[in-house]
């Protein structure tokens, strides 16, 4: 084979593997596609079930959740296994295990992988100590304020709600608002921007009155 043909096959070959690899990137939906109900059908999947569990939760406890599910999963793959097996005794085939394909699959974590995850899990960890940090040591005195406003309104939503509803309503919520937000943006946005100017002033001027509060230079 001259080396003309030979590269030739070589290009053509990473060609067919760089499109199955874009291919399964694009059959691969993103949290935002999930949200958004790009796929109406995966969409539907996917907050059905993420619903289902946590009204599952809410009914009963996380062990026994995770356990009807674990025993599901094996009631599913037994059944399978005897019924495959079953049909290569009447058919006398020889096929093999019917999920060979998954058991030689190789599902250990590349330590690239892990490393990578764990990076970038440590620099939100840092920045959210860091912040922690600056708001309970009052660093900012209108922040703290801010944040002792907030946890005191959440004294009143956990008075009413648990964790569990909390959850559910958030799940509820994440697939709902999205799609109603693209179909309403513009309305909303000008909502949002005279919200957002209102509370601006309104913690400027509270900031100015407030003795010993530390003031932002506004450079934008």
């Amino acid at each position: 084979m001259d080396p003309m043909t030979q590269s030739t096959q070589i290009s053509s070959s990473q060609g067919i593997a760089d499109g199955q690899n874009s291919a399964a990137k694009e059959s691969k939906p993103s949290v935002k596609d999930l949200i958004h109900w790009r796929d109406p059908k995966k969409s539907g999947v996917v907050f059905g079930l993420s619903l289902l569990m946590l009204l599952s939760l809410a009914a009963f406890s996380v062990i026994s959740v995770a356990s009807y599910l674990l025993l599901a999963l094996l009631c599913v793959t037994i059944t399978f296994r005897i019924y495959k097996s079953v049909v290569q005794a009447v058919q006398k085939s020889s096929d093999g295990h019917p999920f060979k394909t998954l058991i030689d699959k190789d599902v250990s974590i590349p330590p690239e992988t892990f490393r990578k995850h764990v990076d970038a899990s440590l620099s939100y960890i840092n920045r959210a100590l860091k912040q922690m940090s600056r708001l309970f040591l009052v660093e900012d005195l209108v922040d703290s304020l801010k944040l002792a406003v907030v946890m005191w309104l959440f004294t009143y939503v956990g008075a009413v709600f648990n964790g569990i509803t909390i959850l559910i309503l958030a799940d509820i919520l994440l697939f709902a608002v999205p799609p109603v937000y693209e179909k309403n943006k513009t309305q909303i946005d000008q909502y949002i921007d005279l919200v957002r100017t209102q509370v601006n002033t309104t913690m400027a001027k509270l900031q100015e009155k407030l003795p010993g509060a530390v003031k932002r230079n506004k450079t934008e």
